[in-house]
């Protein structure tokens, strides 16, 4: 059986696990991409540990050339996690006909919030003929494991999730547009303030790809997308969440003082033509020595069910999803296309 040939977009901290993920999986690696000169000329070895491997980080300057070069069945891009951010990485992919999946989490259901990159990344896929997706954490946690619940349930008024997670394992940009560091006056300006809007001008601003989603806000979109529901209003509220005394910061490389924000609580509410509710909240922060990654969800109707995962190793397991679901984007239709419409994720025995 012919490998799976697999470039890494975005050297940082996931891709330690993606790369040694695709090359423990069976996968080949035949290549790796950043802008970062500490690591560019590297071996990925100095990155995931082990012996030299030969593949070396390429410069995104000399990324198509390399690309072309290696005619790669996927592409993993792990670095922002905002469309308008990835849109030059995924354009390559999507212009070269190489299948891209992406820890991104807007990417996970774009067409809510940028519908304008995501209808350019479909229509280039389908020319070229690759898939583009988003997975990762929400896929399973957030995504699949809900809709399999809503499927042992009679009669659903409502989905309820929470989820925590620390700003800490994931980069700056993360960090940073979670608003953590900034006083609340800053949070209100550069963040909460996005949302006082009405939802006509929010609509304004999503047609011309200026809105700024929390991340549950496109996992509303993939759920209602799963479930076959009509979502006909959708808000989001964030919030900062603060600390009673200083908290160190590795990532922003700061002490954040009591009382400044150490991240946010952001909540979606989606009404449905169905009559379901679903409510989202998703909150990052910078973690104090006591807190620890939770997902928690209910099913409310006939039954309730509730969910509660404590301390699931968050970047392992958005890393090993993202692995898995290679074999998915190859087999599926070109085009941008969510894994809502990919079914249910499957392991791979290596």
């Amino acid at each position: 059986m012919k490998k799976i040939k697999v470039v890494q977009y975005g050297c940082g901290k996931m891709s330690k696990y993606t790369m040694r993920y695709v090359l423990e999986k069976g996968m080949e690696l035949v290549g790796a991409i950043d802008i970062n000169p500490e690591v560019i000329g590297k071996d990925v070895c100095e990155i995931i540990g082990g012996k030299k491997t030969g593949v070396v980080v390429t410069s995104v300057d000399n990324a198509r050339e390399m690309l072309k070069k290696v005619k790669p069945d996927a592409c993993i891009v792990t670095t922002m996690s905002l469309m308008t951010d990835l849109e030059d990485a995924l354009t390559l992919c999507a212009e070269l006909g190489i299948n891209a999946i992406t820890t991104c989490e807007e990417a996970f259901f774009p067409m809510n919030s940028s519908p304008r990159i995501t209808k350019k990344l479909d229509t280039l896929a389908k020319k070229s003929g690759c898939t583009i997706t988003g997975s990762g954490y929400q896929d399973a946690f957030w995504g699949n494991l809900i809709t399999t619940l809503a499927g042992a349930t009679h009669k659903i008024t409502k989905i309820k999730g929470s989820s925590s997670y620390n700003v800490e394992d994931y980069g700056i940009a993360l960090a940073k547009a979670h608003g953590a560091g900034l006083s609340m006056e800053e949070f209100e300006k550069e963040v909460a303030a996005a949302d006082n809007i009405s939802e006509a001008e929010r609509a304004k601003l999503i047609e011309k790809g200026e809105f700024l989603p929390s991340y549950m806000w496109n996992v509303a979109g993939w759920l209602a997308d799963k479930l076959g529901l009509t979502i006909t209003h959708q808000v989001q509220k964030c919030v900062p969440t603060t600390h009673t005394s200083t908290l160190h910061s590795d990532t922003l490389q700061m002490d954040v003082p009591a009382g400044m924000a150490t991240g946010m609580s952001a909540v979606v509410t989606a009404q449905t033509k169905e009559g379901i509710v679903l409510e989202c909240e998703c909150i990052g922060k910078v973690y104090a020595p006591e807190d620890c990654d939770r997902n928690e969800w209910t099913v409310c109707g006939e039954p309730d069910t509730t969910l509660v995962i404590t301390r699931p190793q968050t970047v392992e397991l958005t890393c090993a999803t993202i692995v898995n679901r290679i074999p998915h984007i190859i087999a599926a239709p070109n085009g941008y296309v969510p894994t809502s419409k990919m079914g249910e994720m499957q392991y791979i025995n290596a």
